[in-house]
């Protein structure tokens, strides 16, 4: 709406604005992204819709309206939240997920044990790296 008042009197839409806010309106919810994030994460824990659907406790429809992005529609918090969970995420993250933010897995991500391990292989393999690279110096040596 203020976009279109601005534009009928001869104003440009406002440089710091979206067009989306210009116009007034929110930025859309991305709920194909909430189901790309809902099928990876049942994929990579190898859960089936009626285990997901049980432990959040929603119905089986709404979850494959959710995962395959049918009917997307607004939603209960509780909802989001109830299946975040289900999936071992904090409640929070397919909401943040669902608003363009930067969903992560756990607050404070020092305590997720799989980058934990990453970390660690990580820092063998640079250990490995110059291993090889001593090992290939000496060979080059001895070559020559």
């Amino acid at each position: 709406m203020v976009g279109l008042i601005l534009v009928s009197i001869g104003i440009s839409q406002p440089a710091n604005l979206s067009a989306s806010e210009a116009a007034g309106g929110e930025l859309a919810d991305d709920w194909t992204a909430v189901a790309r994030a809902i099928s990876d994460r049942m994929a990579d824990l190898r859960a089936t819709q009626m285990d997901v659907a049980a432990k959040a406790r929603i119905s089986l429809t709404t979850l494959r309206e959710l995962q395959h992005n049918v009917n997307p529609r607004r939603r209960r918090p509780q909802t989001l939240a109830a299946l975040s969970e289900a999936l071992g995420w904090p409640p929070g993250y397919l909401a943040a997920t669902l608003h363009g933010g930067e969903a992560r897995p756990y607050a404070d991500e020092r305590h997720d044990p799989l980058l934990g391990s990453l970390s660690s292989i990580e820092r063998e393999l640079g250990e490995l790296r110059q291993r090889v690279d001593r090992i290939e110096r000496q060979l080059a040596g001895e070559a020559e």
